[in-house]
């Protein structure tokens, strides 16, 4: 009977549906009815368009909302039909990104926020939970943002983890579990994953080095010293340069309007340098001196890092020098497995579709370049 009510638990739980708290495909104009553009920075904000860009798998399916004028901030915020708490649960936030203007410097991530805030008045500065993809500026940033903010103070991870940097769609997802553990991936694979609290400061050290212990005066360091018994050859000291013996007075050279003559100086082939003792092991090595650590006072576990009691909306926070950027297919879920799915129907048919278009239209612009380059040669030599 026992296995009986194992195996019937562990079914229900394979076969629970995941629960969607968001899933925005931009699939027709009412999008601008559900998503509200802050007034914020008012004529600096720039302009929204719903289009699937330049290139693209499916001229519908692929429509996303992209960013519309140059050097421009863009503020754009929606609520969910009703706020909620991961604890408990996984937490999945995912998004396509495609920067086909070939961004030199810009963001190209999400937020998710709290219920309770003025969509109008949304910025840089409004409270958020969870700031997650990429980030691009010049050579020297291409960066994917995981960014969490715990009591009160945004923390970022401490580690590096690149961002796609091509014109092609890409697929960010973010996994937060209740363990503790996240997971970071890009097009459907894992680049990154471990503890929220290895991987950002958002408690104290556990371990403190000890105020109260020093090193001990006698504690020596020196692995090796100088050998007692190493004594200098009685020939080593030699100058290092020396008059060149086959240097002989210019005859033109006048003494007395010259001042004294004297051969120039060479470098002495007998020179040995500085001499210094051999070295040799030293007997009163102590090792390097580790200080020792005590159990940090200012220390205490939290279990509750990931846990966010009001999730209530997402929303877009950027600056971009060069617009263009697509967003598209934003899912908030509980089920990694469900969001993988998600990507391979969404992303992996657009990948291949946007691809093959690309590479049409940059063969299609290469032969266009070389007949106009014919045509100009033709002309300078006079033929019609």
């Amino acid at each position: 009977m026992k296995l009986l009510v194992l195996f019937a638990t562990f079914l229900g739980l394979s076969l629970a549906d995941p629960t969607v708290y968001l899933d925005e495909r931009f699939a027709d104009e009412a999008w601008k009815d559900r998503w509200v553009e802050s007034k914020a920075k008012g004529s600096d904000a720039g302009p929204w368009k719903w289009s699937a860009g330049k290139f693209y798998g499916d001229a519908d399916l692929d429509k996303g909302i992209q960013t519309g004028q140059d050097a421009r901030f863009y503020h754009l915020t929606t609520k969910l039909e009703e706020g909620f708490s991961n604890e408990g649960k996984t937490l999945v936030l995912q998004f396509t990104v495609k920067h086909e203007q070939k961004i030199d410097c810009g963001g190209g991530y999400i937020k998710l926020l709290p219920s309770d805030f003025d969509q109008k008045k949304f910025d840089g500065d409004s409270q958020y939970h969870i700031m997650f993809g990429p980030d691009i500026c010049g050579p020297g940033t291409k960066k994917v943002h995981v960014i969490f903010n715990y009591k009160d103070k945004n923390h970022l991870i401490n580690k590096d983890i690149r961002c796609k940097d091509d014109e092609f769609t890409h697929l960010y997802t973010l996994i937060v579990k209740p363990d503790q553990t996240y997971e970071v991936k890009i097009d459907n694979k894992k680049v990154e994953s471990g503890s929220l609290e290895d991987d950002w400061n958002f408690l104290p050290a556990k371990k403190i080095k000890d105020p109260d212990a020093k090193k001990p005066d006698d504690w020596d360091e020196k692995e090796y010293i100088d050998d007692p018994e190493d004594t200098k050859p009685e020939d080593w000291d030699k100058p290092e340069h020396i008059p060149d013996p086959d240097a002989t007075k210019p005859e033109d050279w006048d003494d007395e309007m010259d001042g004294e003559w004297e051969p120039p100086m060479i470098d002495n082939p007998e020179y040995k340098g500085e001499w210094k003792p051999k070295q040799i092991k030293n007997p009163g090595y102590d090792g390097k001196w580790i200080h020792p650590e005590i159990d940090n006072p200012e220390y205490t576990a939290d279990d509750k890092i990931y846990r966010y009691e009001d999730i209530g909306a997402v929303g877009f926070d950027l600056w971009q020098v060069k617009s263009g950027t697509i967003f598209d297919n934003i899912l908030v879920t509980d089920d990694a497995d469900h969001a993988e799915e998600v990507g391979k129907e969404l992303w992996e048919k657009t990948k291949e579709g946007e691809k093959k278009m690309k590479d049409q239209q940059d063969e299609e612009e290469r032969q266009k370049r070389e007949e106009e380059e014919k045509a100009r040669k033709d002309g300078e030599l006079g033929f019609s």
